[in-house]
Parts: structure tokens; C-alpha cells; sequence
């Protein structure tokens, strides 16, 4: 999408939605902490509303959206109007924001805020066509891990009606809860071997990829990291099973075939129904997920002439986070 047309495309993705006509008045937030959140009831998912994340967020609110990340997994803010800048503060109240190694398709003047988008321009990309798309943990690939990603939904793909591009999750908190007792004494203290370029080559492969090789540079600047199997959640100190399909490559220290029944166990495992959830977007939608009690997958169901376009950072663990929640 050009730059001088952003604007007029922000315009029509909010005309075309009702609840984004609310104008907030100007300081409404105050130091008064009345956010509302409803959980979804279900494994993943709470709403949070009463909040313009345009606005600054008092401590108060801050506190209990932190806890409903760590209690819920998957927060939708729904009917927001937010610039690059706002979605970038908004994310910097949680941690230090990644500036992906391979990424070069973002908001201009914001490295850190990524477009995720099947729009062309000249005939090439604006934003990452495929992201998300099988599942994984955002930056486990990392030595730093993630605690969260955050989009922000501008251009929702629509096919009779409905919206498509479903964003999926699984929880992971529960996954663990419910493992054998013998696989947990098995691999209580074992790390496995995550790889950013196992990904990344995996969405190479896939028909229609516009994703180029990594230079030597961008393998070197994310070589492959050890990671614990059971890691201790930032933020419910609860344990979660850290290993996913996206990365996870071997189990350190076991043999070939020994470490490939190991993962193939874990990664059934983590796929049973009862850990899943699926996010429905409609524009406007802010969406931030735990990206260590959880893992993701983007559904791409919709064509290129359905357009997609969406800003998101990523949010690393950089804070204590159970002192922040206290």
C-alpha cells in the first residue's frame, strides 16, 4: 500500500464498521481504572473494553490487563483507531520491541511495527504475505523469548459476509497440566533445539512463497538456541510445555531417533481439541497473545483479491512481570 494512500485506506476500513463511529472523548481514561474484561469462557480468550489504547493507560488497568494476558492467553480490545506510533506504545508499556532479523516490510519511520498484508504494490509486496501461517511460538527461535504479540487489524479479508484469515491457538499452560506423569519426570530439565531457519524454510517451500533465502548475515544474527521443554510462565508462574512444531528441531542430548518420538509425542499432544481456540477478526480488532503459554497458527483462507492488512509488534519478556502483576 503507498504511503500517501494510507490514510484514505485507514478511512474506508473504519467507515465500513459501526462500532468504530464511538469517538472517545478526549482524556476520558484519566487515572480512573474501569476497564472492562469478559472472559470468553472457554480454553483461550477474554474481551477487553472501555479503553482507548490511543490514550495513556493508568497503572491500575495495566495491572489487570497483565494478569488477563497471563489468566487468558488471548485478549481482543475490540473497535480501536490506532497509528503505528500508538500500537508501538501501546506494546512498550510490556517490554522492549523486536525488530524481526528478516523482515524489511514495515510501517515506515517503525521498524518495529511489521504489516502483515497480501496487498501489492507494482506488482510487489507491502507487507509479509505468509506470517504466521503453521504453528509455532513467536521467537523461541530467540535466546530473549517473546511475552506477547499485538496486531492491530485495519483490512479484514470478507467472503459472503464473513470475515476469514482466522487467527488459532493452543494452550499451552494446559497442554502440560495434562501430560503423562512419566513424560514430565522424563523431560523435567531437558532443553530442546529451536531454529528460526527450520520456519522460515518451511514457508519457502510452500507453493507461491515470495520468501527469499536468509543470507549468511540473518542466519548468524539468529542461530539456532537451546530452550527449556517445561519452561516456568513469566506471569502465572505456572509451568507451560515451551516446544513447538514451528521450531523445535531435537531434544538436546537424546539420540536421533529417541528426541523425533519425543517431539512427535509432544506436538500430538498439543494439537488435542480441548487446547483450541480461534480468534474471529473484524477490523478494528487489537489482539495480544501470550506467546509463551501459548502457540499460534494464521489460517490463509482468502484469495488475493481479499485483502489483509495488519500492523504488529512483538512484545519480548524484558520486565518482571509477577511483580508487575502483584
Amino acid at each position: 500500500m503507498p504511503h500517501l494512500r494510507r490514510s484514505r485506506l485507514i478511512s474506508h476500513c473504519f467507515s465500513a464498521n459501526a462500532t468504530l463511529a464511538r469517538r472517545r472523548e478526549p482524556g476520558r481514561r484519566g487515572a480512573s481504572a474501569d476497564v472492562r474484561i469478559t472472559a470468553s469462557g472457554k480454553v483461550l480468550g477474554a474481551r477487553v473494553e472501555d479503553i482507548d489504547l490511543r490514550e495513556p493507560v493508568p497503572e491500575g488497568d495495566f495491572k489487570r490487563i497483565l494478569r488477563a494476558l497471563g489468566a487468558h492467553g488471548v485478549l481482543c480490545f475490540p473497535g480501536q483507531r490506532l497509528e503505528a506510533a500508538d500500537l508501538a506504545r501501546f506494546g512498550r508499556l510490556f517490554g522492549e520491541l523486536e525488530i524481526n532479523v528478516a523482515n524489511t516490510l514495515h510501517e515506515p519511520g517503525h521498524p518495529e511495527v511489521m504489516i502483515l498484508s497480501n496487498r501489492t504494490r507494482d506488482g510487489r509486496p507491502v507487507g509479509l504475505g505468509d506470517a504466521g501461517q503453521g504453528w509455532h511460538t513467536d521467537m523461541s527461535y530467540s535466546r530473549e523469548v517473546a511475552l506477547a504479540n499485538i496486531l492491530f487489524a485495519l483490512e479484514v479479508p470478507m467472503r459472503d459476509g464473513r470475515p476469514l484469515g482466522d487467527t488459532q491457538f493452543r494452550n499451552m499452560h494446559a497442554a502440560y497440566e495434562d501430560l503423562p506423569a512419566d513424560i514430565k519426570r522424563r523431560l523435567a530439565g531437558r532443553t530442546a533445539t529451536h531454529d528460526f531457519a527450520k520456519f522460515w524454510d518451511m514457508m519457502r517451500a510452500r507453493p507461491g512463497s515470495q520468501r527469499g533465502p536468509l543470507t549468511p548475515e540473518q542466519r548468524a544474527r539468529k542461530p539456532p538456541v537451546s530452550q527449556p521443554v517445561f519452561r516456568a510462565h513469566p506471569i502465572t508462574g505456572r509451568t507451560v510445555l515451551y516446544c513447538n512444531s514451528g521450531y523445535a528441531t531435537y531434544i538436546d542430548g537424546m539420540d536421533e531417533r529417541e528426541s523425533a518420538e519425543v517431539l512427535e509425542f509432544l506436538f500430538e499432544h498439543q494439537a488435542q481439541e480441548r487446547y483450541f481456540h480461534a480468534h474471529r477478526w473484524a477490523e478494528g480488532d487489537v489482539l495480544m497473545w501470550d506467546n509463551v503459554g501459548t502457540v499460534h497458527n494464521a489460517v490463509p483462507d482468502y484469495r488475493p483479491d481479499e485483502p489483509r492488512y495488519m500492523r504488529c509488534v512483538q512484545v519480548m519478556a524484558t520486565r518482571d512481570y509477577a511483580r508487575l502483576a502483584a
